[in-house]
């Protein structure tokens, strides 16, 4: 009989109070912007693991609790969505969103920012890589360093001049289609095959964790994913 008394009060406190097998929670920090530097309000941040959804401020600023090893979903009207996956490791997320093309996405992006960053905002969306023919390219190595300010090719291999290197002149990561890859996959690679080509040199390379402390060249190719 006592048995019994002392067991269901446990059962009733496990069941109303269940152990969180994947361990605890911690507060990731981060940014969201669009064209590497204009901030983003209310872009919508959530989590894998417990589906928690925060907005982003004014500033482009956002904090969310989620797993040590967990996964953010990050949307924005008139936006690409962007999933960025977390290590343990990661404490600060800075991502960068993509403006979809269109007058009615460039309406929605107006709404997302500040009113100083609105005539910005409308002549960096005229410059996108969708009106660029990467096929007047020679090679992958040409169209990168052509067309990105501050990018040279040395022995072969992509440096970002600029970038806070921890190697000194380490190569950058190459992304295709939101695969890492190895630089030299770039002299199988036909320019006229891409869509668009995305270098980052400051702190939104956080995304890909040690990685990416050499700075990322990022390729969307007209076959990959939207």
């Amino acid at each position: 009989m006592f048995k019994a008394v002392f067991i269901i009060p446990i059962f009733i406190a496990v069941y109303l109070f269940p152990i969180n097998v994947n361990g605890q929670e911690r507060t990731i920090y981060g940014i969201v912007t669009t064209f590497d530097s204009i901030p983003l309000n209310k872009a919508n941040i959530k989590a894998q693991s417990n589906k928690l959804s925060v907005l982003s401020d004014s500033l482009g600023n956002f904090e969310i609790s989620c797993a040590h090893q967990d996964k953010l979903k990050i949307t924005a009207a008139g936006f690409y969505s962007q999933n960025v996956k977390l290590d343990k490791n990661i404490k600060f997320a800075a991502i960068n969103l993509k403006l979809k093309p269109g007058d009615k996405n460039l309406n929605y992006a107006f709404g997302l920012t500040s009113v100083k960053d609105r005539d910005r905002l409308s002549a960096m969306a005229s410059k996108t890589d969708e009106d660029i023919d990467f096929s007047i390219y020679n090679n992958m190595f040409d169209a990168i360093s052509g067309r990105i300010p501050g990018v040279q090719i040395i022995g072969g291999e992509i440096i970002i001049r600029g970038n806070s290197t921890i190697n000194g002149t380490s190569p950058a990561l190459v992304v295709v289609d939101g695969v890492p890859v190895h630089q030299s996959q770039l002299n199988a690679m036909n320019p006229s095959t891409v869509k668009r080509i995305n270098v980052i040199k400051d702190g939104s390379s956080a995304i890909y964790g040690s990685r990416g402390a050499n700075g990322v060249v990022e390729i969307e190719t007209k076959s990959g994913r939207d």
